[in-house]
């Protein structure tokens, strides 16, 4: 269908330019769903890359700690060339996944300057990503004095050439929070449509949090575990790089596990301890992340030891009907004492006192087991008001105050049938005095009839 030419004040129809911007309902979903997948690889990619550059990382300062090369040699600046190419992949990678997330507030919000999206939050965020990642060893061999305290020496001063690797490095392990990222991204909570429509109506936000929680609650033995063995192999090497130029015995790596291992379990022995507050510091926060798995892990075993509701029941009923044999027991015996106190005393020729006293004794004992079984009893009566039990008494009290409330009902019915049939008498009773009168004249005047 051609447009006709416009003038002015005249109505010009829709361009291709405004259906261009403004798309249908459709096509964002399609869109919304493409970018998805686009960010899940993407944050793949990033994870990939983080990894891959802290493993030569890692490879690049054994070798050259051992002694197989000098900084100033190619295999070196060979290595760290890999990992400055990873790292800017990596920012490359960080940035283009910001950029998706953009795209998708956009979509979500029918947004049509991208500016729109970019907080001072967004912004410190992505910023801070990428001073996270950015940190990485240079090629060279660039190195300070380092000077410090030994307290392992008797205090003694001591003053070592190290490398600026050993500060550039240490960082880079931040980039494992990108493990959150593709967890979050890879959950079937977050990627289930159903689950996020289900998140949704009950306003639940699905982030790294949320799914952390959910993972505690399914297999927390295995997060913890996991948690804590990375947490030691990590700190351990940290400690060791940070310690070894100053101290011999910090060379060793088992030394340094031996040290992260009592200080994570708040021992501290006191046989090995850092020099350089670089050590230090990662002593205090591996005790500090000791205390709180401590916790966790108390909170996990109590859990695990706790009786499901089904096994509560159980022991519950078994418990009932113990203290139900006991109670007949003891009331038995209150019984037999009472009747062979009476017996020792009344039908006998001769009195036995110390027979009389020995079952008062018993007797006085029957009436305390009765009254332990008692309380007993009322104990496991208080503790079996679980969650279970009090919706089982709500719905009966619900119940029963339907059925008084029908009945209610029914009674008024009934009240107003009684009401109604109590103003049909009145009016009955109302006509009554002139029905009298007019059968009394006609009585007395047979002519009235007529």
């Amino acid at each position: 269908m051609e447009e006709r030419p416009t003038g002015p004040g005249v109505y010009k129809g829709p361009s291709s330019g405004s259906l261009k911007h403004k798309p249908n309902v459709g096509y964002r979903l399609g869109r919304r769903k493409a970018l998805f997948e686009k960010r899940k690889r993407i944050s793949d990619y990033a994870l990939v890359m983080g990894m891959f550059g802290i493993i030569i990382m890692v490879i690049e300062n054994e070798l050259s700690s051992a002694g197989v090369y000098r900084k100033d040699e190619f295999y070196s600046i060979a290595l760290k060339t890999l990992i400055s190419v990873s790292t800017v992949i990596l920012l490359g990678l960080i940035v283009a996944y910001h950029a998706l997330e953009v795209q998708l507030f956009m979509i979500d919000n029918c947004a049509d300057d991208w500016r729109i999206a970019m907080t001072w939050q967004r912004i410190g965020q992505i910023s801070m990503e990428l001073a996270i990642c950015a940190v990485h060893p240079i090629p060279g061999n660039n190195q300070f004095v380092w000077t410090t305290k030994l307290a392992n020496k008797n205090g003694g001063i001591g003053k070592k050439c190290v490398p600026y690797d050993v500060p550039l490095s240490l960082p880079m392990f931040l980039r494992l929070y990108l493990i959150c990222r593709v967890m979050l991204l890879h959950s079937k909570l977050f990627t289930d449509a159903s689950s996020r429509s289900i998140g949704a109506l009950n306003r639940i936000n699905f982030n790294t949090r949320f799914v952390l929680k959910t993972l505690m609650t399914i297999c927390p033995g295995t997060v913890l575990l996991v948690f804590m063995v990375s947490l030691w192999i990590i700190a351990s090497w940290t400690l060791r790089q940070c310690e070894r130029f100053h101290d011999e015995e910090h060379a060793n790596l088992l030394n340094a596990m031996w040290l992260i291992a009592i200080t994570f379990l708040s021992v501290g022995f006191g046989d090995i301890v850092p020099n350089t507050y670089c050590g230090r510091g990662i002593a205090v926060s591996t005790g500090i992340m000791g205390a709180g798995c401590t916790a966790l892990l108390v909170a996990v075993v109590s859990r695990k030891l706790e009786l499901t509701r089904a096994e509560k029941h159980v022991h519950n009923f078994m418990m009932d009907t113990q203290l139900t044999k006991r109670l007949k027991n003891a009331a038995a015996n209150v019984l037999r004492e009472t009747w062979l106190i009476y017996k020792h005393t009344r039908l006998v020729k001769r009195v036995n006192p110390g027979r009389v006293r020995t079952h008062q004794r018993k007797f006085l004992l029957a009436i305390y087991a009765l009254r332990k079984v008692k309380m007993d009893q009322r104990k496991l009566m208080d503790n079996a008001n679980t969650i279970t039990d009090m919706a089982k008494t709500q719905n009966t009290v619900y119940e029963i105050v339907s059925d008084m409330s029908t009945r209610q009902d029914t009674l008024e019915d009934r009240l107003a049938t009684v009401e109604d049939k109590l103003v049909t008498l009145q009016e009955q009773l109302d006509l009554l005095p002139d029905l009298i009168a007019t059968r009394i004249q006609a009585q007395e005047n047979p002519k009235y009839l007529q």
